[in-house]
């Protein structure tokens, strides 16, 4: 498999907003190359009678009950927004 090159890393820091030093990128080149390396292994195994699944193990749904209850006051919310119009948050344009 092919080496992740400064390039990528740097794009994907990018996007991440992440400021990183030369060692660093170094450093995750190496990281993140032997990462889709150990996970390129699994192409390698014959899982044809393996079924398809979304998680590895049975789960049941552990959400809570859905209970109504009182909103937030206006000021409860907005209170460490950086700014606000009426009952909006204001944001700079994009």
């Amino acid at each position: 498999m092919a080496r992740i090159t400064r390039e990528e890393v740097l794009h994907v820091a990018r996007l991440a907003r992440l400021e990183l030093s030369d060692a660093e990128v170094a450093r995750l080149q190496d990281e993140l190359s032997d990462i889709l390396e150990a996970v390129s292994k699994v192409s390698e195994l014959d899982l044809s009678d393996v079924p398809p699944t979304a998680h590895p193990l049975e789960i049941a749904n552990a959400w809570a009950e859905d209970v109504p209850r009182p909103s937030l006051e206006l000021d409860e919310v907005f209170a460490n927004a950086p700014d606000r119009e009426d009952d909006h948050f204001k944001v700079p344009p994009a």
